[in-house]
């Protein structure tokens, strides 16, 4: 059922019991992804170790890096190039000094076409463009994961519809 929540539409609420599921769900929106275009922002909320990071390695693999995908915790961000298009991972938990985004050039990455992934987007609160889909990521007491999707774009609900 879809609800109207501060402008943006609750597509749903998902349970990922464990690591197989979150792996489904980021193949699953790889496919929509491919389908629709990967241009775009993705933020991911959570608690430290609620599986944003892991989300976004298995959707990255998903949509054809390979190799090493390393967090990017400490540098910010890690550029990914498939035959689909340009992605980027940004980690913003470090982030705290908004002169960094003009100096690290993230202003031209988000200007440019592209899928951006960020993790927490609070952080860079201001900066970042209009979010296509937000994800925010819990941990039950059995350590399953809720998630609770927000497509705010167009473009969102139809990368969740496919």
């Amino acid at each position: 059922m879809e609800h109207c929540v501060n402008d943006a539409l609750i597509v749903e609420t998902v349970t990922w019991p464990d690591e197989a599921a979150t792996q489904a769900f980021a193949e699953r929106l790889a496919r929509g992804l491919r389908r629709h275009g990967l241009n775009g922002c993705i933020t991911l909320e959570g608690d430290l170790g609620a599986g944003k990071t892991t989300l976004v390695r298995h959707l990255l693999r998903a949509l054809g890096v390979s190799g090493r995908i390393k967090s990017p915790t400490y540098a910010v961000v890690e550029p990914y190039t498939v035959e689909a298009g340009a992605l980027w991972h940004f980690d913003f938990y470090r982030f705290s000094d908004p002169r960094e985004w003009e100096d690290a050039g993230f202003r031209d990455i988000f200007a440019s076409p592209g899928l951006k992934l960020c993790e927490w987007p609070a952080r860079a609160q201001g900066l970042l463009p209009v979010t296509d889909l937000a994800l925010h990521i819990e941990v039950d007491v059995e350590e399953r994961r809720k998630v609770h999707l927000q497509a705010h774009t167009a473009r969102a609900r139809q990368w969740l519809a496919a």
